[in-house]
């Protein structure tokens, strides 16, 4: 009698099976049909295989690259529960024209069923002008609201309950002035500061390569940054202090590698930064927090979330020693990337944006926000701000998306694109160093070109049709078609005069001898070394504004010259 071992040789291994398929029955196929493109690749330029098996994660520790929510390296989500015991936080971002206007958005939104505000700020706010400066001439409320003392922050949240509500501020060079209005403003309410919630980005490297809102050379620029930083540490702890941006690096044209990349190498400046303070890396990286962007290549964006996670953990560990796990976990803010909605066939960009939101839950985000789909016109409107919300609220309630943690975890695909989005971006953090450091990147222009080569070679993808928008380069419209007609949100120009003259009015019944004086010491420690955030909030109470304390900042370190420094 035969061995029955013998008669039966045990399963194939994947690599033979893999290769029985491709010879009997994909070969076939190709041969009378071959597939749409000679080589897919994913918007990273990352290339695309036919298909996955185990055998693309040989090599691959579970409990060390992949693991459980809630532990390190975190690559299935920061929190053990991850939705099934808190949902992400839903963000709606809005601002507007004066403060009373965006007050009565705020309202609407937090009418809704909403505990999370984002404040978009217009142009002057964002770069340290008042609303009556020549420079602000044409810009006041445009794209967000105008912000120019505490008193326009009192109106801005007149009604609202700043001490239950999570308010998040997108702003930059200016943050520490603009959350010092908020801090006087909330203890002039009798507000405890130790309650307060929120959000400011105050991630200043990478305006100098994307949006351009800078206002002072790199170095003391990054000073204001550190001292918010150990401000909050000391009377707001509750206060995420740093919202380090990769977002808008990738609206300015980086892979979804470089965004990744240049978001860690900015955190390890920050870090860095407060170490120098005296504080304790388990003090303050518990409370900083992430921005990454929602692009359009589903898998990939998914991918990088979980390689941002993993990466981060791996580089804290190797580089700050935190005690606190707490300190290593990457808690990301996502939302729509505006690069992404057409002003062709508007209504498409709901389906868009509901992507966005998607790709932000599988990812395993903190808080989302998702866009207007109008926003490729203008400032959305009240319908299409409730539209983009109801699109995260279905996400939550009706698709099943939060039951289980982390499910496109052991994909074969998104694994595999996981460690390699995580290889690419651990080689460009290599580049960095060998250059002395991010700050040293940035000042030699390095970080400017590579996004400015991506962005050039994205738009040339775009020019050709490789890259689809749909109803934009593809599938467009016949011609002489009428487009639906869309309504679009308009500020009213009227708005611009009456901030100005609410400015004038705080200017005249102020104690004149008291904001000057305020200004004077200001500038006396913004040449030594002290912390500068309980000046500001001195200011703030004393209705200095905003253009004031950059004024005198400005003529103490001067402005930053993106040609002098590269």
């Amino acid at each position: 009698m035969k061995n029955p071992a013998r008669q039966s040789p045990g399963p194939a291994s994947p690599d033979q099976s893999l290769e029985r398929w491709e010879k009997e029955t994909l070969a076939p196929v190709l041969k009378k049909s071959p597939e749409r493109k000679a080589q897919f690749v994913s918007e990273a330029n990352i290339p695309i295989e036919r298909i996955y098996t185990p055998a693309d994660l040989q090599g691959q520790d579970y409990a060390q690259d992949i693991g459980f929510p809630g532990e390190a390296p975190f690559t299935r989500g920061v929190y053990p529960t991850m939705y099934r015991g808190r949902l992400w936080t839903i963000r709606p971002y809005s601002g507007f024209g004066t403060p009373e206007e965006t007050n009565q958005r705020f309202k609407y939104l937090l009418g809704l069923n909403e505990k999370a505000l984002t404040i978009a700020f217009d142009l002057p706010t964002q770069i340290g002008y008042d609303s009556d400066a020549p420079q602000a001439r044409g810009s006041v409320g445009k794209v967000g609201v105008a912000i120019d003392s505490i008193e326009d922050m009192q109106a801005l949240f007149d009604g609202i309950p700043i001490q239950d509500v999570s308010v998040a501020m997108t702003i930059n060079s200016t943050a520490p002035v603009v959350l010092a209005f908020y801090l006087a403003m909330a203890q002039e309410r009798g507000i405890d500061l130790s309650i307060l919630q929120g959000t400011t980005q105050n991630d200043i490297l990478k305006e100098y390569v994307a949006r351009g809102t800078y206002i002072f050379p790199v170095r003391p620029s990054l000073r204001l940054t550190t001292d918010l930083i150990e401000y909050c540490f000391h009377n707001t702890p509750k206060w995420n202090t740093l919202s380090i941006t990769g977002v808008h690096m990738r609206e300015a044209g980086a892979t979804a590698v470089q965004e990744l990349a240049f978001a860690i190498a900015h955190a390890i400046v920050y870090i860095e930064a407060a170490l120098e303070r005296g504080l304790a890396v388990d003090e303050f990286a518990p409370r900083l927090s992430y921005s990454l962007g929602c692009y359009r290549d589903l898998f990939e964006e998914v991918a990088k979330f979980r390689a941002a996670r993993r990466l981060f953990a791996r580089v804290m560990a190797q580089r700050f020693a935190p005690k606190d796990p707490r300190s290593s976990m990457f808690r990301i803010y996502c939302g729509t990337l505006g690069s992404t909605l057409t002003r062709q066939e508007p209504e498409n960009n709901i389906v868009r944006i509901a992507m966005h939101a998607l790709i932000g839950a599988l990812g395993g985000a903190q808080a989302i926000f998702t866009a207007g789909l109008d926003e490729a016109f203008a400032l959305p409107t009240e319908r299409s701000a409730r539209i983009a919300l109801r699109t995260q609220q279905m996400m939550v309630d009706e698709f099943g998306i939060t039951n289980t943690i982390d499910p496109l975890g052991g994909s074969y695909y998104v694994e595999s694109l996981t460690t390699e989005i995580e290889t690419q971006a651990a080689d460009i953090l290599r580049q960095i160093d060998e250059m002395g450091g991010m700050v040293a990147a940035h000042e030699s222009g390095w970080v400017q070109r590579a996004i400015e080569e991506s962005s050039y070679a994205f738009q040339q993808k775009v020019e050709s049709a490789e890259h689809v928008f749909v109803a934009m380069n593809k599938y467009r419209a016949p011609e002489g078609e009428a487009a639906d007609p869309i309504e679009t949100f308009t500020v009213d120009p009227a708005l611009e005069l009456a901030q100005c003259e609410r400015l004038a009015q705080l200017r005249a019944r102020r104690d004149a001898a008291r904001a000057a004086s305020l200004l004077e010491r200001i500038d006396a420690a913004a040449r030594g070394k002290d912390n500068l955030m309980p000046l500001f909030i001195e200011a703030a109470k004393a209705r200095v504004t905003l253009g004031e304390i950059c004024g005198v900042l400005r003529k103490c370190w001067g402005v930053h010259n993106p040609m002098q420094a590269y």
